[in-house]
Protein backbone atom coordinates (compact mmCIF):
# COMPACT_ATOMS: atom_id res chain seq x y z
CA UNK A 1 0.00 0.00 0.00
CA UNK A 2 1.16 3.31 -1.33
CA UNK A 3 1.27 6.01 1.75
CA UNK A 4 -0.28 9.14 0.61
CA UNK A 5 3.10 11.11 0.70
CA UNK A 6 4.06 8.57 -2.07
CA UNK A 7 0.91 8.96 -4.07
CA UNK A 8 1.35 12.86 -4.03
CA UNK A 9 4.53 12.84 -4.82
CA UNK A 10 3.57 10.26 -7.73
CA UNK A 11 1.17 13.02 -8.64
CA UNK A 12 3.66 15.65 -9.06
CA UNK A 13 6.22 13.51 -10.99
CA UNK A 14 3.98 11.40 -13.13
CA UNK A 15 0.81 12.99 -13.04
CA UNK A 16 -2.43 13.52 -14.43
CA UNK A 17 -2.76 9.65 -14.25
CA UNK A 18 -4.87 7.64 -16.40
CA UNK A 19 -7.45 5.04 -15.24
CA UNK A 20 -8.21 2.33 -16.90
CA UNK A 21 -11.31 2.08 -19.25
CA UNK A 22 -14.36 -0.49 -18.27
CA UNK A 23 -14.05 -4.13 -17.48
CA UNK A 24 -17.47 -5.31 -18.06
CA UNK A 25 -17.97 -3.97 -21.12
CA UNK A 26 -14.37 -5.44 -22.42
CA UNK A 27 -15.14 -8.96 -21.49
CA UNK A 28 -18.60 -8.67 -23.46
CA UNK A 29 -16.56 -7.18 -26.37
CA UNK A 30 -14.22 -10.54 -25.82
CA UNK A 31 -17.41 -13.20 -25.86
CA UNK A 32 -18.64 -13.47 -21.99
CA UNK A 33 -21.37 -13.44 -20.46
CA UNK A 34 -22.29 -11.41 -17.83
CA UNK A 35 -25.69 -12.01 -17.83
CA UNK A 36 -24.97 -12.72 -13.76
CA UNK A 37 -25.77 -11.20 -10.36
CA UNK A 38 -21.81 -10.54 -10.07
CA UNK A 39 -21.20 -9.46 -13.43
CA UNK A 40 -17.36 -9.66 -14.08
CA UNK A 41 -17.17 -11.72 -10.41
CA UNK A 42 -18.46 -14.49 -12.23
CA UNK A 43 -15.28 -14.61 -14.68
CA UNK A 44 -13.03 -14.04 -11.93
CA UNK A 45 -14.13 -17.56 -10.54
CA UNK A 46 -14.36 -18.98 -14.04
CA UNK A 47 -11.93 -17.44 -16.04
CA UNK A 48 -9.21 -15.08 -14.67
CA UNK A 49 -6.87 -15.59 -16.82
CA UNK A 50 -9.63 -13.45 -19.07
CA UNK A 51 -9.56 -10.76 -16.53
CA UNK A 52 -5.81 -10.02 -16.53
CA UNK A 53 -5.50 -9.77 -20.31
CA UNK A 54 -7.97 -6.95 -20.10
CA UNK A 55 -5.67 -5.01 -17.52
CA UNK A 56 -2.59 -5.89 -19.78
CA UNK A 57 -4.39 -4.38 -22.78
CA UNK A 58 -5.27 -1.20 -20.51
CA UNK A 59 -1.95 -0.93 -19.30
CA UNK A 60 -0.56 -1.46 -22.77
CA UNK A 61 -3.49 1.43 -24.40
CA UNK A 62 -1.85 3.66 -21.73
CA UNK A 63 -3.12 3.12 -18.23
CA UNK A 64 -1.19 4.20 -15.59
CA UNK A 65 -4.25 2.72 -13.13
CA UNK A 66 -5.74 -0.53 -13.18
CA UNK A 67 -8.97 -1.31 -10.76
CA UNK A 68 -9.56 -4.47 -9.32
CA UNK A 69 -12.48 -6.88 -10.53
CA UNK A 70 -13.77 -6.21 -6.88
CA UNK A 71 -16.72 -4.26 -7.68
CA UNK A 72 -19.32 -6.51 -7.57
CA UNK A 73 -17.55 -9.00 -5.28
CA UNK A 74 -18.77 -8.09 -1.84
CA UNK A 75 -18.39 -10.95 0.40
CA UNK A 76 -22.02 -10.36 0.73
CA UNK A 77 -22.83 -10.97 -2.43
CA UNK A 78 -20.04 -13.71 -2.89
CA UNK A 79 -21.55 -16.17 -0.18
CA UNK A 80 -25.28 -15.64 -1.19
CA UNK A 81 -24.89 -16.12 -4.69
CA UNK A 82 -21.76 -18.96 -5.27
CA UNK A 83 -22.88 -20.49 -1.91
CA UNK A 84 -19.53 -20.01 -0.32
CA UNK A 85 -17.62 -19.26 2.77
CA UNK A 86 -16.17 -15.59 3.82
CA UNK A 87 -12.46 -17.11 3.84
CA UNK A 88 -13.81 -18.83 0.12
CA UNK A 89 -14.61 -15.04 -0.86
CA UNK A 90 -12.07 -12.96 0.81
CA UNK A 91 -9.84 -15.73 -1.60
CA UNK A 92 -11.79 -14.55 -4.54
CA UNK A 93 -11.26 -10.78 -3.38
CA UNK A 94 -7.55 -11.45 -3.14
CA UNK A 95 -7.10 -12.97 -6.78
CA UNK A 96 -8.53 -10.05 -8.21
CA UNK A 97 -5.82 -8.14 -7.29
CA UNK A 98 -3.23 -10.59 -8.17
CA UNK A 99 -4.39 -11.02 -11.69
CA UNK A 100 -4.14 -6.93 -11.58
CA UNK A 101 -0.70 -7.30 -10.63
CA UNK A 102 0.21 -10.36 -12.97
CA UNK A 103 -0.82 -8.10 -15.60
CA UNK A 104 1.37 -5.25 -14.48
CA UNK A 105 4.29 -7.41 -14.63
CA UNK A 106 3.69 -8.86 -17.99
CA UNK A 107 3.34 -4.43 -19.17
CA UNK A 108 6.50 -3.88 -17.99
CA UNK A 109 7.67 -7.20 -19.67
CA UNK A 110 5.75 -5.91 -23.11
CA UNK A 111 7.68 -3.04 -23.06
CA UNK A 112 6.14 -0.01 -20.79
CA UNK A 113 8.75 2.12 -19.56
CA UNK A 114 9.81 1.26 -15.98
CA UNK A 115 9.95 5.33 -15.42
CA UNK A 116 6.44 4.68 -15.22
CA UNK A 117 4.55 3.68 -12.15
CA UNK A 118 1.86 1.50 -13.10
CA UNK A 119 -0.50 1.14 -10.06
CA UNK A 120 -3.42 -1.45 -8.94
CA UNK A 121 -6.54 0.10 -7.42
CA UNK A 122 -8.56 -2.05 -5.29
CA UNK A 123 -12.39 -1.48 -6.05
CA UNK A 124 -14.81 -1.14 -3.32
CA UNK A 125 -18.40 -1.03 -4.81
CA UNK A 126 -21.19 0.01 -2.97
CA UNK A 127 -23.87 -1.36 -1.16
CA UNK A 128 -26.76 -0.67 -3.94
CA UNK A 129 -24.28 -2.70 -6.28
CA UNK A 130 -25.32 -5.78 -4.12
CA UNK A 131 -28.94 -4.97 -4.39
CA UNK A 132 -28.50 -5.29 -7.99
CA UNK A 133 -31.22 -2.47 -8.68
CA UNK A 134 -29.25 0.06 -9.77
CA UNK A 135 -30.01 2.10 -6.43
CA UNK A 136 -25.88 3.06 -6.40
CA UNK A 137 -27.25 5.95 -9.08
CA UNK A 138 -29.85 6.81 -6.58
CA UNK A 139 -28.56 6.41 -2.98
CA UNK A 140 -31.82 5.54 -2.12
CA UNK A 141 -31.02 2.50 0.52
CA UNK A 142 -31.11 3.25 4.17
CA UNK A 143 -28.79 1.10 6.11
CA UNK A 144 -27.07 2.21 9.72
CA UNK A 145 -23.45 3.08 10.15
CA UNK A 146 -22.60 -0.27 11.43
CA UNK A 147 -24.19 -2.16 8.83
CA UNK A 148 -22.33 -0.24 5.78
CA UNK A 149 -19.17 -1.15 8.01
CA UNK A 150 -20.09 -5.37 8.04
CA UNK A 151 -20.63 -5.44 4.55
CA UNK A 152 -17.42 -3.04 3.38
CA UNK A 153 -15.07 -4.69 5.98
CA UNK A 154 -14.38 -7.83 4.85
CA UNK A 155 -13.82 -6.81 0.68
CA UNK A 156 -11.31 -4.00 2.48
CA UNK A 157 -9.75 -6.30 4.47
CA UNK A 158 -9.04 -8.98 1.75
CA UNK A 159 -7.63 -5.81 -0.52
CA UNK A 160 -5.07 -4.84 1.74
CA UNK A 161 -4.55 -8.03 2.15
CA UNK A 162 -3.59 -8.54 -1.23
CA UNK A 163 -1.45 -5.33 -1.04
CA UNK A 164 -3.27 -2.49 -3.50
CA UNK A 165 -1.89 0.33 -3.89
CA UNK A 166 -4.79 2.27 -2.80
CA UNK A 167 -8.21 1.93 -2.32
CA UNK A 168 -10.74 3.08 -4.79
CA UNK A 169 -14.16 3.74 -2.82
CA UNK A 170 -16.11 3.90 -5.98
CA UNK A 171 -19.73 4.52 -7.51
CA UNK A 172 -20.66 5.93 -3.74
CA UNK A 173 -23.49 7.51 -3.95
CA UNK A 174 -25.21 8.80 -0.48
CA UNK A 175 -23.25 10.58 2.60
CA UNK A 176 -24.78 8.23 4.71
CA UNK A 177 -22.44 5.29 2.74
CA UNK A 178 -19.21 7.63 2.73
CA UNK A 179 -19.02 8.59 6.40
CA UNK A 180 -19.26 4.52 7.23
CA UNK A 181 -16.33 4.01 4.83
CA UNK A 182 -14.45 6.55 6.43
CA UNK A 183 -15.05 5.61 9.72
CA UNK A 184 -13.94 2.67 8.87
CA UNK A 185 -10.32 3.38 6.76
CA UNK A 186 -9.63 5.56 9.96
CA UNK A 187 -10.55 3.36 12.51
CA UNK A 188 -9.64 -0.38 11.20
CA UNK A 189 -7.33 0.63 7.98
CA UNK A 190 -5.34 3.34 9.01
CA UNK A 191 -2.42 2.79 6.93
CA UNK A 192 -5.06 2.76 4.02
CA UNK A 193 -5.24 5.26 1.34
CA UNK A 194 -8.29 5.68 -0.84
CA UNK A 195 -9.49 7.71 -3.68
CA UNK A 196 -13.26 8.39 -3.43
CA UNK A 197 -15.62 8.67 -6.10
CA UNK A 198 -19.37 9.66 -6.35
CA UNK A 199 -22.75 9.32 -8.66
CA UNK A 200 -24.49 11.91 -9.07
CA UNK A 201 -28.36 13.57 -9.09
CA UNK A 202 -26.58 16.55 -11.16
CA UNK A 203 -23.51 18.74 -11.15
CA UNK A 204 -23.60 20.13 -7.48
CA UNK A 205 -25.13 17.05 -5.62
CA UNK A 206 -24.69 13.42 -4.43
CA UNK A 207 -27.21 11.11 -6.38
CA UNK A 208 -28.81 11.34 -2.85
CA UNK A 209 -29.29 15.15 -2.95
CA UNK A 210 -26.21 15.93 -0.69
CA UNK A 211 -24.71 18.90 -1.80
CA UNK A 212 -20.76 19.29 -2.46
CA UNK A 213 -20.16 21.66 0.32
CA UNK A 214 -21.81 19.25 2.92
CA UNK A 215 -19.56 16.24 1.88
CA UNK A 216 -16.43 17.54 1.41
CA UNK A 217 -17.09 18.63 5.07
CA UNK A 218 -17.24 15.00 5.65
CA UNK A 219 -14.15 14.32 3.44
CA UNK A 220 -12.31 17.00 4.82
CA UNK A 221 -12.21 15.29 8.38
CA UNK A 222 -9.87 12.46 6.56
CA UNK A 223 -7.75 13.97 4.31
CA UNK A 224 -4.97 11.92 5.82
CA UNK A 225 -6.26 9.29 3.78
CA UNK A 226 -8.42 10.30 1.07
CA UNK A 227 -5.60 11.51 -1.75
CA UNK A 228 -8.06 12.45 -4.09
CA UNK A 229 -12.70 12.92 -5.25
CA UNK A 230 -14.45 12.98 -8.17
CA UNK A 231 -16.90 11.24 -10.19
CA UNK A 232 -17.45 8.04 -12.18
CA UNK A 233 -20.11 6.12 -13.99
CA UNK A 234 -21.94 9.42 -14.95
CA UNK A 235 -22.33 10.92 -18.04
CA UNK A 236 -19.52 12.27 -19.86
CA UNK A 237 -21.46 15.80 -21.14
CA UNK A 238 -21.77 16.82 -17.24
CA UNK A 239 -17.93 16.36 -15.67
CA UNK A 240 -16.46 19.56 -16.88
CA UNK A 241 -19.53 21.42 -15.13
CA UNK A 242 -19.24 18.67 -11.81
CA UNK A 243 -15.36 19.08 -11.69
CA UNK A 244 -15.91 23.10 -11.62
CA UNK A 245 -18.26 22.87 -9.13
CA UNK A 246 -16.29 21.02 -6.76
CA UNK A 247 -13.32 22.68 -7.09
CA UNK A 248 -15.02 25.59 -5.93
CA UNK A 249 -15.14 23.03 -2.26
CA UNK A 250 -12.01 21.51 -1.50
CA UNK A 251 -8.30 21.55 -2.91
CA UNK A 252 -7.97 17.74 -2.90
CA UNK A 253 -6.99 16.49 -5.94
CA UNK A 254 -9.72 15.91 -8.29
CA UNK A 255 -10.79 12.68 -10.82
CA UNK A 256 -13.20 11.65 -13.05
CA UNK A 257 -13.56 8.09 -15.35
CA UNK A 258 -17.15 8.62 -16.48
CA UNK A 259 -19.24 6.35 -18.41
CA UNK A 260 -20.15 6.94 -22.05
CA UNK A 261 -23.21 9.13 -21.80
CA UNK A 262 -25.64 5.63 -22.84
CA UNK A 263 -28.42 5.29 -19.99
CA UNK A 264 -28.36 1.79 -17.94
CA UNK A 265 -31.87 -0.16 -17.67
CA UNK A 266 -31.52 -2.23 -14.56
CA UNK A 267 -34.70 -4.00 -15.04
CA UNK A 268 -33.57 -5.69 -18.30
CA UNK A 269 -29.63 -5.13 -17.22
CA UNK A 270 -28.95 -3.01 -20.74
CA UNK A 271 -27.84 0.06 -22.01
CA UNK A 272 -29.63 2.48 -24.48
CA UNK A 273 -29.11 5.45 -26.51
CA UNK A 274 -25.96 5.83 -28.72
CA UNK A 275 -22.57 5.80 -27.50
CA UNK A 276 -20.08 8.40 -28.90
CA UNK A 277 -17.52 7.13 -31.71
CA UNK A 278 -14.55 8.77 -29.30
CA UNK A 279 -15.43 5.86 -26.41
CA UNK A 280 -15.93 2.65 -28.51
CA UNK A 281 -12.31 1.45 -28.06
CA UNK A 282 -11.93 0.43 -31.85
CA UNK A 283 -8.86 2.36 -32.96
CA UNK A 284 -5.85 4.16 -31.33
CA UNK A 285 -6.00 6.87 -33.81
CA UNK A 286 -8.89 8.39 -31.98
CA UNK A 287 -8.81 11.98 -29.77
CA UNK A 288 -10.23 13.13 -26.52
CA UNK A 289 -9.65 16.47 -25.41
CA UNK A 290 -8.53 16.00 -21.90
CA UNK A 291 -8.18 19.91 -21.35
CA UNK A 292 -11.67 20.88 -19.92
CA UNK A 293 -11.22 18.72 -17.18
CA UNK A 294 -7.70 19.18 -16.55
CA UNK A 295 -8.38 22.96 -16.15
CA UNK A 296 -11.22 22.17 -13.58
CA UNK A 297 -8.62 20.55 -11.49
CA UNK A 298 -8.94 16.90 -12.81
CA UNK A 299 -5.48 15.09 -12.04
CA UNK A 300 -6.72 11.17 -12.52
CA UNK A 301 -8.96 10.80 -15.38
CA UNK A 302 -9.85 7.69 -17.01
CA UNK A 303 -13.55 5.87 -18.20
CA UNK A 304 -15.97 3.59 -16.74
CA UNK A 305 -18.71 1.82 -18.57
CA UNK A 306 -19.12 1.55 -22.01
CA UNK A 307 -15.64 2.79 -22.84
CA UNK A 308 -12.72 0.86 -24.02
CA UNK A 309 -9.12 0.46 -24.33
CA UNK A 310 -9.38 2.99 -27.70
CA UNK A 311 -11.01 5.77 -25.50
CA UNK A 312 -7.81 5.27 -22.63
CA UNK A 313 -5.44 4.97 -25.75
CA UNK A 314 -7.08 8.75 -26.53
CA UNK A 315 -6.77 9.99 -22.97
CA UNK A 316 -3.38 8.59 -22.68
CA UNK A 317 -2.21 10.63 -25.28
CA UNK A 318 -4.07 13.95 -25.17
CA UNK A 319 -2.46 14.13 -21.42
CA UNK A 320 1.21 13.40 -22.42
CA UNK A 321 0.59 15.62 -25.11
CA UNK A 322 -0.38 18.35 -22.55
Amino acid sequence: MLSKTDFDNLLTSQGPLVIDGALATELEVRGHDLNHPLWSGKILQDEPKSIENVHLDYYLAGADVAITASYQTATQGLTDHFRISEDEAKALIRRSVEVAQNARREAYDRGVSTASTLLVAGSVGPYGAYLHDGSEYRGDYVRTQEEFKDFHRPRIQALVEAEVDLLALETIPSLDEIKALLSLLQEEFPDAIAWLSFTTRDAGHLADGTSWKEAFVVVDDHRAQVVAIGVNCVPLAGVTETLQGMGAQTDIPLLCYPNSGEKFDSATNSWHGERPDDVLGKSSEQHFDTKPWTSAGAQLIGGCCRTGPGFVTAISSDLRAL
